[in-house]
């Protein structure tokens, strides 16, 4: 039969089924959708939080609202005293961020590419990392003392592990078939680490550099909890003599926020260098 054929039930059926709509192709989300989508989780939270505040289920003591910790930053603020203590903070951790970095990526460049040199450093290195900062900091302070150079060590010494891990590893996946299409192309040796390596190792290393922005504030923490006369930790630390919840509040959320902003900013950093990666900068799309 031409135009149909016998159903298995007996009855008839057209020889071809009409082929089905093609379905239109979804659209992505916009990025002012997603952008609000992120912010929705914490604004939920904090109108939660006020209302809890302000129904008398969390006592002030315990728990300060959201409204009392925003006063509180406009009272600080507005006598430049929590500008100051931003201020201090912002250098400490700048200076031992760049302290930490630089050595973790030197090393990391080292032991990435000489066997040798891995035999050298990496087992100390390993055994330095599994360290906990509370552990090293009576020792920082025999050394250091107080001041800012015990501070800007701890925060050297947490900056410095991601990196180093993470520019090794980088160099080490760098796809072999890359490397031998520099040799084939008669690139010398500089050229390869230029043109090849360190781009293949990039999205590692950037990726320790975002790791590297959290700890080192979390060492900084750590470090201005003893002996400060300045700082956020300082001012936390002051706050908890006297009993003052919604400075301590106040501390945490700009810890937050600046570890929010730093991300953003290691993120956005992301995107500029690993332009031509299809998984960074959108090459492939």
């Amino acid at each position: 039969m031409s135009v149909a054929e016998i159903h298995p039930t007996g009855g008839f059926a057209p020889a071809s089924a009409p082929l089905a709509k093609p379905r239109a192709p979804r659209r992505a989300p916009s990025g002012s959708w997603l952008f609000a989508l992120s912010w929705a989780a914490p604004l939920i939270l904090l109108v939660v939080w006020e209302t809890l505040c302000r129904s008398g289920y969390v006592a002030p003591q315990i728990l300060p609202a959201p409204s009392k910790v925003a006063a509180t930053a406009v009272r600080l603020a507005s006598t430049g005293g929590l500008f100051n203590d931003l201020a201090v903070s912002l250098a400490r951790a700048a200076t031992g961020f760049a302290i930490g970095g630089l050595l973790g990526f030197t090393l990391g460049v080292a032991v990435g590419f000489s066997r040798v040199a891995e035999a050298a450093i990496d087992r100390s290195v390993q055994m330095v990392r599994a360290v906990p900062f509370l552990a090293a900091l009576p020792l920082t302070i025999i050394w250091f003392g107080v001041g800012e150079g015990q501070k800007i060590f701890l925060v050297s010494l947490g900056v410095l592990f991601p990196i180093y891990v993470n520019t090794v590893l980088g160099i080490r996946q760098v796809d072999p078939k890359l490397l031998e299409l520099g040799r084939v192309q008669g690139l010398s040796h500089w050229t390869t680490i230029r043109r090849i390596v360190l781009p293949g190792a990039l999205p590692s290393i950037l990726t320790g550099l975002r790791y590297a922005l959290a700890v080192a504030w979390l060492a900084l923490v750590v470090a201005e909890t003893v002996g400060a006369q300045a700082g956020l930790g300082f001012l936390a630390m002051d706050a908890r003599e006297f009993l003052r919840t919604d400075v301590i509040v106040l501390t945490i959320v700009i810890y937050a926020l600046i570890g929010a902003g730093s991300d953003w900013i290691a993120r956005l950093l992301e995107r500029r260098l690993l332009r031509w990666h299809p998984n960074f900068g959108g090459g492939g799309r």
